[in-house]
């Protein structure tokens, strides 16, 4: 069978393909470094006609043309399920708002029909001879947002990398009502974080905790790419990998030999990842690659999927620690900065694995006008979310050692945590924990 007339029938421009979108619709972009530029740019042009139009992205990495276009969002009101720093400059200005989301459950606002979109409009990969579109790097909610979407326009993109399932990594034309030819711009590459000597003292202490057949999840952000340089450095082997996020520190990882996934216990012997953010590097890895599977994220970042791999060590960056054990991932006060993301998914996951480790990391404090500014804090403050709640957190990680939370007491945990936070702070911290009543005055700070 031949898809060929189908393709022709169904390839519009740019412009026509975004008039259908009516005012009150709901329109939603695809995913990460798969936003269509090309369709939002086209959807931006039709403001003076439309109203009242939502918009929705996950970690859209640059300023839609949709929210630029229309400073008083009297057009389009543009929401993202997850922050990225051009989101958050959005949400400052008061032109984005967050929706909150546990990563795992994202494809079932759909399927339930708490989300109808009446048009996605996403970028893919060119159709191959069976008529499917790949997702390529961002499987996640794309298949199931497709699926619940009244209307879908493609962006066909000839440079994207080939991500091989897995599951759920293509869409069929038969699924897609038209089709629009992009400029073929390679993907957004993700800028080098500066790493400092402190990221490297927690991410050494991390390193000493990981063992060889490990079950390896990163997050975002310095401290998990700096612990996956280290590993591809290390004298560790037989690693697996059950991510949410894939890096370029993974592909340095399997190319010094790290990584083979024989010892996982489900998708053996595969990177399995639901998303990936990175440099060419990475995506030319991907690109047709056998050992990568790319899957939905309510399987990769369902707790109880996650356990079923051992050894599974989880790492994931915060802003702040309460005395509690509470952890804010993703926003200062009532600022939001990130977003929930799969970070509760994996500490969950990776203490619910046989021999697994969730460590949430941070530096002990920031400096501000000379002042030491604790990120170990009595309470969160007024307006933080927490990401991470206290009954679920396993280890915390500053410059100053490793906490081990479960099964302390509320005054157990406090020592454990001031014992980890800046030296100039602990006194403080103890005079906080007494007025707060979570501290017996016999305890003796560890030296």
């Amino acid at each position: 069978m031949t898809y060929k007339a189908e393709y022709e029938r169904k390839t519009v421009t740019s412009d026509e393909a975004v008039k259908v979108v009516k005012s009150g619709d709901l329109v939603h972009y695809g995913e990460f470094v798969m936003n269509s530029h090309i369709l939002d740019a086209a959807l931006a042009r039709r403001k003076e006609e439309l109203h009242n139009v939502e918009v929705r992205s996950v970690c859209c990495p640059y300023v839609p043309q949709v929210v630029q276009q229309d400073p008083e969002r009297n057009h389009f009101i543009y929401n993202d399920w997850h922050f990225s720093t051009a989101s958050r400059r959005s949400h400052d200005n008061n032109l984005c708002n967050y929706i909150s989301l546990t990563y795992h459950e994202g494809p079932t606002f759909f399927e339930r029909g708490y989300v109808v979109p009446d048009v996605a409009m996403i970028k893919v990969g060119p159709m191959d001879k069976a008529g499917f579109f790949n997702l390529s790097t961002s499987n996640s909610i794309t298949l199931a947002m497709c699926e619940a979407a009244k209307i879908v326009i493609v962006e066909v993109n000839n440079s994207l990398p080939k991500c091989l399932g897995g599951a759920c990594e293509s869409i069929h034309i038969s699924q897609i009502s038209y089709i629009v030819h992009g400029d073929d711009r390679p993907l957004i590459e993700l800028p080098d974080i500066p790493v400092s000597d402190v990221d490297k003292k927690i991410a050494e202490l991390v390193m000493n905790e990981i063992p060889d057949k490990a079950c390896l999840q990163l997050g975002i952000g310095a401290m998990p790419n700096i612990v996956g340089a280290m590993i591809a450095k290390s004298d560790l082997k037989d690693l697996g990998i059950h991510t949410e996020m894939l890096v370029d520190s993974f592909v340095d990882m399997y190319n010094n030999g790290k990584i083979n996934g024989k010892f996982k216990s489900i998708d053996k012997g595969k990177i399995v990842y639901t998303f990936a953010m990175g440099t060419k590097k990475l995506y030319d890895f991907l690109d047709n690659n056998p050992v990568c599977a790319t899957y939905p994220v309510s399987y990769t970042n369902d707790p109880f999927r996650i356990a079923q791999n051992d050894n599974v060590i989880a790492i994931n960056n915060a802003v702040e620690v309460d005395l509690y054990g509470q952890v804010c991932s993703e926003s200062s006060g009532v600022r939001q900065i990130s977003g929930t993301g799969g970070q509760f998914d994996f500490i969950f996951g990776a203490y619910r694995s046989v021999g697994g480790k969730g460590f949430i990391c941070l530096r002990s404090s920031n400096e501000k006008d000379g002042r030491i500014i604790s990120r170990i804090t009595p309470t969160l403050p007024a307006g933080a979310t927490v990401t991470v709640p206290r009954s679920i957190t396993n280890y915390v990680v500053t410059e100053y050692g490793i906490a081990m939370l479960k099964a302390k007491s509320t005054w157990q945990r406090a020592e454990e945590l001031i014992n980890i936070a800046h030296p100039a702070v602990r006194d403080d911290l103890v005079k906080m924990a007494e007025k707060q009543k979570i501290w017996v005055r016999t305890n003796k700070l560890s030296a």
